[in-house]
């Protein structure tokens, strides 16, 4: 079940930081992967993944430098999203609920996954990361089909 989250208003397209574009660019191909998993916990892990870097662009892009002097344990990028952009709360805590899942997919829990929740975990990473390249005013760039039939 994903969040019911209106879309965030698009921003004027800025400068974004080339960091931020290859993480984007890396959940496109985490979702592709997932696409063509062999398998519920790979098609999970994968989509939770590509939603986990699209989620690190967002910070990465939104994050103030110098600000905020790291006096506490490192945070997960799932607490840090809301406070860079609030519009996505609702999102960071979908996914932060599901790494647990995530955890014993990957670690070879095959009955943690089955696959529905996989298929609509696939749908939720790709209408996040939709939304986050909506937030940063980056226009949308789908993956062609990595494979082929034939």
């Amino acid at each position: 079940m994903n969040p019911v989250v209106p879309a965030p208003a698009r921003r004027p397209q800025c400068r974004v930081a080339p960091s931020a574009l290859a993480l984007l660019e890396s959940a496109r191909h985490g979702l592709a992967d997932a696409e063509v998993a062999p398998d519920p916990a790979g098609k999970y892990v994968a989509a939770h993944l590509a939603a986990l870097r699209a989620a690190a662009a967002v910070v990465t892009a939104r994050a103030e430098p110098g600000r905020g002097r790291r006096r506490s344990a490192p945070r997960s990028v799932w607490e840090l999203l809301p406070r860079v952009e609030p519009a996505l709360c609702e999102w960071a805590a979908f996914f932060a609920a599901g790494a647990g899942k995530r955890a014993a997919a990957e670690a070879g829990l095959s009955r943690s996954v089955n696959a529905s929740e996989a298929e609509d975990l696939l749908r939720d990473a790709e209408t996040f990361l939709s939304l986050a390249e909506s937030v940063l005013g980056v226009p949308s760039s789908p993956l062609l089909p990595l494979r082929t039939a034939g």
